[in-house]
């Protein structure tokens, strides 16, 4: 897929927890692009409750947050962030989750770009278990796998992506995957 690198660029990166997603990120903020952390959300209010930053907590945070403000809840608390940043540059949205999100954030920005990254189950277990922040053993990962699909639409973004990318390599051949993605 073709993008232009002019102002106003938005590309959502989704993928499974593991997948490389913040490893993305950082190649798009290397080239000049603002981040959007949907994440962040979450660890603000577990910060702002004093509450440790576990998977138990985050779930239960990310789950309250989507009763309170429906399945939407991260881009309707996101969405003004999003647009005062697109009106200034390129802006890469890390960790659009579910398909509600997608479809306002759809609506608010028509140029808005699935980036879908991809890696083999196994894989992803095994290196989440291995991460230096949070990591997660291979059950708490398939439990949040199941959380996320069945409790916040994980699976649509990911299903409607425009572009995927696999990382099932090194972090550099993922690294030059991206680099091409945005050069076009």
């Amino acid at each position: 897929m073709k993008c232009a690198l002019n102002k106003g660029r938005i590309t959502a990166v989704v993928g499974m927890c593991g997948a490389g997603k913040s490893e993305v990120t950082k190649v798009f903020l290397e080239e000049g692009y603002e981040k959007v952390y949907f994440g962040g959300v979450t660890m603000d209010v577990l910060e702002k409750r004093g509450l440790e930053k576990n998977e138990q907590n985050e779930r239960s945070v990310r789950e309250e947050l989507r009763k309170t403000y429906g399945p939407a809840a991260f881009a309707i608390l996101l969405v003004d962030k999003i647009r005062d940043l697109s009106e200034k540059g390129n802006v890469v949205l890390d960790g659009l989750y579910s398909w509600s999100e997608y479809k306002i954030l759809k609506e608010e920005f028509p140029e808005l770009t699935l980036l879908c990254v991809t890696v083999d189950k196994e894989l992803r277990y095994e290196r989440l278990a291995k991460r230096p922040i949070r990591p997660l053993t291979k059950e708490q990962a398939r439990s949040r796998d199941l959380s996320e699909i069945e409790n916040i639409e994980k699976g649509g973004p990911i299903a409607f992506a425009d572009v995927t990318l696999s990382n099932n390599g090194t972090l550099e051949e993922l690294y030059e995957k991206v680099r091409g993605f945005i050069k076009g």
